[in-house]
């Protein structure tokens, strides 16, 4: 059987203070004390410092392993076009793994592609890409275009001994190829508007167990990270899906019924609150943040949009990244800028008014982050790029 490394995507969650962390942990530090694998999140939307690398490495112990997400600089921004210089991105980026991948704590680095990169249009880039990896190192492709599962790049991946991330999530289905002789799985999360605000169920997990045993059989090392990240979910799922396959320990089990334990006191508490006023309160607020943005006619138009027609195909701190019906929308709050591309936005744009698009996408995110996100829109101490595709 193959060696199983599981973790989550990321670990540094304010959210997850109080299912998960207490206020006084450190939070990798403790961290690696209940998971022996993480992915690292922050890597996708900017390099890391050498200090944290060497940060990382000193923290946790021998055996933890970390896999590590390449820059969007190179995937999402260059669209791994090798005339573009990512050969020397990516072993820069390299290069500051390195204490990491010395010491035997580096697992895959994930190759994590944008919706919009498919087949016809970027087959070239991706195959030139990939003809350039080093060997030395675990990579793993991530695709979310339905247009790359076909036979012709099975082969491309198991002549380079790239692994295809099997996925749970609602774009792509849940195939299992075998690419490499190490397999790699991410858990998205099922939800309708926003995938990653999603706590699987027991009998949704037991469905992967024998899917995780088959790559095990097949591959010499199992990558698997939880991405539903959102109230604490993510390492509760993972620990579960642990106990399923019988590798649990006794402190993981304790820390997945002080989730459980969390989540349900929320929920009380909510339930209360909402038949005490008679009301969601939550939409109200982020209503009255949009409507400083916006016209209370545009307003209501965002609610003929269906809401199976709101696809938030990736939302993180930094970045969202949703389709509403033919439209895109893109938020990268890392450097304050907005893409979008229909017509009433482009009119729109110079005195920052918010088409019924844009409302239905922050009617649709956590109320938490469409509050931060509006806020800043409308505080303005840091002006932002609204850009019309």
């Amino acid at each position: 059987m193959a060696v199983l490394h599981f973790g989550t995507s990321g670990w540094s969650y304010k959210e997850w203070v109080g299912p998960f962390y207490d206020k006084k942990d450190k939070m990798l530090s403790y961290y690696s004390k209940i998971f022996k694998s993480v992915e690292i999140d922050s890597t996708f939307y900017r390099y890391p410092t050498r200090e944290q690398v060497h940060g990382y490495h000193k923290t946790v112990s021998g055996d933890f392993v970390f896999a590590a997400k390449l820059p969007k600089l190179l995937t999402h921004e260059k669209l791994l076009n090798t005339s573009l210089g990512v050969k020397e991105d990516l072993f820069r980026f390299l290069e500051l793994l390195e204490p990491l991948q010395n010491s035997g704590k580096l697992g895959a680095i994930l190759i994590q592609l944008p919706p919009s990169f498919s087949y016809g249009k970027d087959h070239d880039n991706l195959s030139s890409f990939i003809e350039m990896l080093p060997q030395g190192y675990d990579f793993a492709v991530e695709f979310r275009d339905r247009s790359w599962l076909r036979s012709d790049i099975w082969k491309l991946l198991k002549r380079h001994n790239v692994a295809y991330t099997i996925v749970d999530e609602p774009l792509l289905p849940p195939e299992v190829h075998v690419t490499a002789d190490f397999s790699y799985i991410r858990w998205h999360g099922r939800g309708k508007r926003l995938w990653y605000n999603y706590r699987y169920s027991s009998e949704e997990l037991e469905r992967w167990v024998p899917i995780v045993n088959e790559v095990s059989e097949r591959t010499q090392t199992v990558y698997g990270y939880f991405n539903n990240h959102y109230h604490g979910y993510a390492p509760e799922n993972c620990i579960q899906i642990l106990e399923m396959l019988q590798l649990a320990l006794p402190e993981q089990v304790r820390v997945k019924e002080k989730i459980a334990r969390y989540v349900l006191q929320k929920k009380v508490a909510r339930e209360e609150t909402l038949e005490e006023f008679g009301l969601d309160t939550g939409r109200y607020d982020v209503r009255d943040l949009i409507l400083k943005l916006t016209d209370q006619g545009r307003l209501e138009r965002s609610s003929t949009i269906r809401d199976e027609e709101m696809k938030v195909v990736e939302v993180t701190e930094g970045r969202v990244f949703a389709r509403v019906r033919e439209y895109v929308i893109e938020i990268d709050r890392v450097n304050g800028i907005i893409v979008h591309d229909c017509d009433d936005w482009k009119k729109g744009l110079v005195n920052m008014r918010l088409c019924k698009h844009l409302c239905k996408l922050f009617l649709s995110l956590p109320r938490e982050q469409s509050s931060a996100l509006l806020t800043e829109l409308i505080d303005r101490r840091r002006p932002w790029k609204l850009q019309y595709r």
